[in-house]
C-alpha cells in the first residue's frame, strides 16, 4: 500500500521522522509531500526542505520525497496512494485534522486518513518551537535530523 505524509515541514523534526519510521510498518511506499502553507512565512524554501528530508532518509527506497502544490487528493490520485498519514501531538491538533480528513474524504471517497501520535519524547515538538530555539541560539541537536541541523548551522 502507498501512503502520503503531507506537510510544510519547516523544518522537518525528529517528531516527523518518528511518524515516518512507524508509518513504514504498514506501507510499501511512503511519499513525503512537501508543500507551502500560504498562512506561514517559511524559513526554508520548498526545495531546501525537500533536500533536507531526502538527506535524512538517504538510502531508504521505500521513501520518496517530493514537493507538490494544489489539492492533496489530486496528488494522491496521481501517485495511486490509499491513505494520508497525519501526526497528532495534542487535542488541539485534532479539530483541524479531523476537519481536513472529512474534507479530503468528501473530495475523494477512496482516500483514508490515518492519525499517528509521535513518541512521547516528541509530543511537545513542533517546527515553530525548533525555529524559535534556533533563533535564540539554543541547542536543537536533539530535535532535528542531522541534515536539518547542518542547514541551521549555516543560518545561525
Amino acid at each position: 500500500m502507498t501512503g502520503v505524509y503531507p506537510g510544510s515541514f519547516d523544518p522537518f523534526t525528529l517528531g516527523h521522522k518518528d511518524i515516518v519510521e512507524r508509518a513504514l510498518k504498514f506501507c510499501n511506499t511512503l511519499y513525503i509531500a512537501v508543500s507551502d502553507n500560504i498562512n506561514k512565512k517559511h524559513l526554508f524554501s520548498k526545495e531546501e526542505r525537500v533536500e533536507m528530508i531526502r538527506q535524512t532518509f538517504k538510502g531508504n527506497d521505500k521513501i520518496i520525497v517530493e514537493s507538490f502544490q494544489g489539492l492533496l487528493v489530486d496528488y494522491m490520485l496521481a501517485k495511486k496512494a490509499s491513505f494520508i498519514i497525519r501526526g497528532l501531538r495534542a487535542v488541539s491538533d485534532f479539530e483541524y485534522e479531523f476537519q481536513m480528513a472529512f474534507t479530503n474524504r468528501n473530495l475523494e471517497s477512496s482516500i483514508e486518513t490515518i492519525f499517528m501520535v509521535p513518541g512521547s519524547q516528541y509530543l511537545f515538538l513542533s517546527s515553530t518551537i525548533v525555529r524559535d530555539i534556533a533563533r535564540n541560539n539554543g541547542d536543537i541537536s536533539k530535535l532535528v535530523p542531522k541534515p536539518v541541523l547542518e542547514k541551521f548551522k549555516k543560518i545561525y
